[in-house]
């Protein structure tokens, strides 16, 4: 009830299967919750075929679901285990997120807060946020509203009269203020990502916006309270988290990864698209001799360019924010292109959006997450993160006994249906 963290006995119920649908590849990882850290026991790999995903959108459902089970099944062999419980990560261009701040004002603040008050409270804040953010989405993508559906939702924040609280129960005043983050996508899209989870006959304990999941994956380090923008740059969407004092402000999407770039090298220096993606990683790893590695470079340089105006748009559209945190984190396999970071380190695009100082880039790497503990020592890559967050954000559901999530969720399985 006061957010300590409940004892999961029996070893079944400590495990779970981490399941991440990407553009390029299809991740898993077998969990195990053991006291306040993970441990994966086994990790699944499989690279989606051309024309099955698109902008992290599902164009082939058959052909994700063979991935997908081939992906899950190499990391049970692994682990040795069978779990029955599936952590499963949207993204992609479709896939809309933001934070809402909703203040209910209470008859009688003299009144403590009881359960059922705060039930009520719960449903008409998250249902104001709805409403405010389908709206937003439909108007940005041209569908219907009725057509947009909620993913996953998350209490951010809680406040009675400015005062910071993690269970209102107990206490008097006469505002509640509740921060609630909010990711949709249209129903085509959701009806999928139904469609997958069913055929994987596992027990779906969330359906979870991977920038949301991202921008929560240090809490479970010493950084409790950071602050920091983190990029996770795939292979056709690039997700964007805003993260302030802990809490996950606004998440931003656009449609543009490694991919691309992969085809632009095809095209400029008329190979196939594979031996492009050779290409690309011997340039990112430095492999290639002088003159190759400057007509990759500037082969690479207007997209560079593009993407960076991405970044720099989308952060400008997060009016709500204040001051953007001076931190950038870049993980994903297509962060690996030096030229992203060089390109957030080596120009002034920053000075005309709202940072108090010039941004320090650097990479998320596995290393970097201390609650998180790697047994098949096969996690060593920015690409990794995206599962990890994942992870991490599974044995906060699985321990949580927080009465607020609680609530929320169950007015989510209502919006849902």
């Amino acid at each position: 009830m006061f957010g300590f963290k409940k004892a999961l006995s029996p070893k079944r119920e400590r495990l779970f299967t981490v399941l991440d649908i990407g553009t390029e590849f299809v991740k898993s990882l077998v969990c195990e919750i053991s006291g306040q850290e993970i441990v994966v026991l086994g990790r699944g790999r499989r690279r989606q075929n051309p024309g099955e995903m698109e902008g992290g959108t599902i164009t082939d459902i058959a052909g994700v679901i063979e991935h997908c089970t081939d992906a899950i099944r190499e990391a049970e062999r692994m682990a040795g285990v069978t779990p029955s419980k599936l952590v499963l990560g949207v993204a992609g261009e479709l896939i809309k997120g933001a934070t809402s701040m909703i203040t209910y004002r209470r008859r009688d603040p003299g009144n403590k807060v009881h359960q059922e008050e705060l039930k009520n409270i719960i449903h008409k804040v998250q249902w104001k946020a709805f409403e405010k953010v389908r709206g937003d989405l439909a108007y940005e993508t041209g569908f219907n509203e009725i057509d947009v559906k909620l993913v996953h939702a998350a209490i951010v924040d809680t406040k009675i009269d400015g005062y910071k609280v993690s269970n209102p129960i107990g206490f008097q005043g006469r505002e509640i203020t509740m921060s609630v983050f909010n990711a949709f996508s249209p129903l085509i899209h959701f009806g999928a990502l139904q469609t997958i989870s069913a055929e994987l006959d596992r027990e779906l304990i969330a359906m979870m916006a991977e920038p949301y999941a991202l921008g929560r994956l240090l809490g479970g380090t010493e950084l409790q309270g950071y602050s920091g923008i983190f990029i996770d740059v795939g292979g056709s969407t690039t997700d964007i988290s805003v993260v302030v004092d802990g809490a996950v402000i606004g998440t931003k999407m656009f449609n543009l990864g490694g991919r691309a770039f992969q085809k632009r090298l095809a095209h400029a220096l008329n190979i196939s698209s594979e031996e492009a993606e050779e290409v690309k990683i011997a340039f990112s790893n430095q492999q290639l001799e002088h003159q190759s590695y400057k007509i990759v470079e500037k082969a690479l340089s207007d997209d560079t360019e593009v993407w960076l105006s991405g970044i720099f748009f989308s952060l400008k559209e997060l009016t709500e924010i204040d001051s953007l945190p001076p931190s950038i984190y870049l993980c994903g396999g297509g962060s690996m292109l030096p030229l992203l970071k060089e390109a957030l380190e080596g120009t002034d695009w920053h000075k005309q959006l709202k940072f108090p100082r010039k941004p320090q880039v650097k990479y998320l790497l596995p290393k970097n997450i201390s609650h998180i503990k790697d047994k098949t020592k096969l996690l060593d890559s920015p690409a990794d993160i995206g599962p990890m967050a994942l992870a991490s954000m599974g044995m906060e559901i699985m321990t949580e006994e927080k009465i607020l999530t609680k609530m929320l969720q169950k007015v989510v399985r209502l919006m849902q249906v």
